[in-house]
């Protein structure tokens, strides 16, 4: 051992002291508003079923649907990855476990929708599946048939059907209270939000019903849906969609981006209303970077091309399904609309092709850096966090087993989320 260092300094302790003292506003501003990543698994997708048409089959109903394509359209490994230009070595493990999805929990997310897609004929048909949707609901999750997620949408916060939603939510939670309580996976959406005032009605509506019901305050959070220009840019120039995180009080759990409503109101023609149209990545970039540390997630939005029909019509529609998953995946974006049960066949294609393809490198770079064995990569807390995160993700969804990132990475569970969510500030995280 070489000498040891003599340590001086220079500045008494009460100016660190006094630095921290004028940052404790800060400090606790950080904590509120940036709380990181809720640590919670996040659905690959979110399915709309119409009130008036989602029963106890619906799930399982999807899921067979999907099966038929496949075996209709794409009855083998080989044909499936032909249509979708996968990698000779993905074929196989790509569409296994497609199948194995589409057979065990073909759904990940569901909203019971009772705003656009909702067709009830009035008052009294409205009142009755909400208080279906309650009861099927209370009913999957009781007896272990339940996607992950489920909840409802309802009619939003304008004045022309501000009551009616109102009226629906309060049934739909009440049916749920009365057969037992909240299930854990209760999601609800709020739809075409333009100014930050109606979100915070929102907080104050689910704030009254917690009260009524004697619930834990906070205890239900609720998605924002982005569907008008308003809700990105202000009057002002500001951000709304950041205000919009805020008056929410800690109650947002999503931002999901609506394709056709934002590209209409922007005045985008019909044909050319996507996803992947320039007027959507700007939306969605503002919803990236406004919710970016908040525990906010963004949902990109949907196809409306569906795969039905022959099979040359069928392989169009999955390709662009698929290539509009990925490139919404290499974005960040991680979750998105499906409107139609044979979407749910690329969906799950292209997600696990996008977790199985990087999963070997993500592995070895992330057991490099727990185990500072070098590589050649010089990877950063930042990054280690990124790697776990998608090895998570991937575990989460089915596309990797737990006992593969494992394998290769040295780490469990508990080690890969000590990666994912380190404590703020915390640039020397180890493996856990």
């Amino acid at each position: 051992m070489g000498q040891q260092e003599k340590v001086a300094t220079s500045l008494a302790g009460a100016v660190s002291e006094g630095i921290s003292a004028s940052l404790a506003t800060v400090d606790a501003e950080l904590a509120r508003r940036y709380p990181g990543d809720p640590g919670t698994r996040q659905p690959v997708h979110t399915v709309y079923v119409p009130g008036n048409d989602f029963d106890a089959g619906t799930i399982r109903s999807w899921g067979d649907q999907a099966l038929a394509a496949l075996d209709e359209h794409a009855p083998d490994a080989r044909t499936f990855a032909r249509v979708l230009g996968l990698a000779d070595e993905l074929a196989e493990p790509v569409y296994t476990r497609v199948r194995a999805k589409l057979e065990r929990e073909p759904i990940e997310d569901l909203r019971v929708d009772f705003e656009d897609g909702y067709a009830g004929t009035g008052g009294a048909d409205e009142d009755a599946d909400a208080a279906r949707a309650a009861r099927l609901i209370s009913e999957a999750y009781e007896q272990g048939t339940a996607a992950p997620y489920m909840g409802i949408r309802m009619k939003c916060m304008e004045a022309a059907v501000r009551d009616r939603g109102i009226r629906t939510l309060d049934i739909f939670l009440t049916g749920l209270m009365e057969r037992g309580g909240l299930p854990d996976g209760l999601v609800l959406t709020l739809p075409k939000v333009t100014y930050t005032e109606q979100v915070t009605a929102m907080v104050r509506l689910v704030e009254e019903f917690e009260k009524a019901r004697g619930l834990e305050p906070g205890r239900i959070g609720f998605e924002i849906q982005i569907e008008t220009s308003q809700s990105i840019l202000a009057a002002d120039g500001t951000a709304t969609v950041a205000r919009m995180i805020d008056a929410a009080e800690g109650r947002a759990t999503g931002l999901h981006y609506g394709t056709f409503d934002y590209s209409a109101c922007l005045g985008v023609s019909a044909a050319y209303q996507s996803s992947d149209h320039p007027a959507a990545d700007h939306a969605k970039a503002v919803m990236q970077v406004a919710a970016a540390g908040t525990g906010v997630r963004v949902c990109d939005g949907s196809t409306n091309v569906l795969p039905v029909g022959p099979a040359d019509k069928v392989h169009d529609a999955w390709r662009l399904h698929y290539g509009l998953t990925r490139r919404a995946l290499a974005r960040a974006y991680y979750q998105g609309w499906d409107m139609h049960p044979g979407h749910l066949p690329t969906r799950y294609a292209a997600v696990f092709a996008f977790y199985r393809e990087g999963f070997e490198q993500a592995a070895a770079r992330l057991a490099a850096y727990a185990g500072r064995m070098g590589g050649d990569v010089m990877d950063e807390p930042a990054t280690a966090k990124a790697l776990s995160s998608y090895l998570l993700r991937g575990i989460d969804c089915g596309a990797l087993d737990e006992a593969e990132v494992s394998g290769l990475t040295g780490l469990d569970r508990a080690g890969l989320d000590s990666f994912a969510r380190p404590r703020r500030g915390d640039l020397t995280a180890t493996a856990g």
